[in-house]
C-alpha cells in the first residue's frame, strides 16, 4: 500500500476550468491537475525558481520537478493533438486554509480588551452621570 500524498499548497484556483481549441480537431480531453496548473503558474508565469516554488507548494524539490514535468507533458499533448484541456482534481489545499493560522485555533487577538473597531479608548476620564 503506497503512502498517502501530502496535500500541495495552491495559492489560487484558475480563472477558467478548461480550454477548448478553435476548430477542435482531436477528440477527448487532457486533464491538468490543480497542482500541475500551480506549478506552471509559479515557474513560467511568475518566473520563480524551482526550489522556491517547491517550498511554496510544501513539497520537495524533486517532487516539484515531477509535477512540473507532468504538467508540461499534459499541456503539450493538448496543444499538439488539439484536445480539450480540463483543469481539475489533484491532492491540494488552499494556502490560506492550514490549521493554526487563524482558523479557529490559538488565542487570536485577545479576549475583548479593546482590540477591535468598536472598542476604542475614549478621550479623558470616565464620567459618572449622577
Amino acid at each position: 500500500m503506497p503512502r498517502p500524498k501530502r496535500p500541495r499548497c495552491i495559492a489560487s484556483r484558475p480563472v477558467t476550468r478548461g480550454f477548448i481549441p478553435d476548430g477542435a480537431l482531436g477528440t477527448g480531453e487532457v486533464i491538468l491537475s490543480l497542482e500541475e496548473f500551480e506549478a506552471i503558474r509559479i515557474i513560467d508565469f511568475e518566473g520563480m525558481d524551482q526550489s522556491q516554488a517547491a517550498t511554496m507548494m510544501n513539497v520537495s524539490r524533486q517532487t516539484f520537478g515531477r509535477i512540473l514535468k507532468s504538467a508540461r507533458f499534459n499541456l503539450s499533448k493538448a496543444l499538439v493533438t488539439g484536445q480539450r484541456l480540463k483543469v481539475t482534481g489533484g491532492c491540494y489545499e488552499m494556502s490560506g486554509q492550514r490549521p493554526g493560522r487563524g482558523h479557529g485555533r490559538g488565542k487570536g487577538q485577545g479576549r475583548g480588551r479593546g482590540r477591535g473597531p468598536g472598542n476604542q479608548k475614549r478621550n479623558g476620564s470616565r464620567r459618572n452621570n449622577m
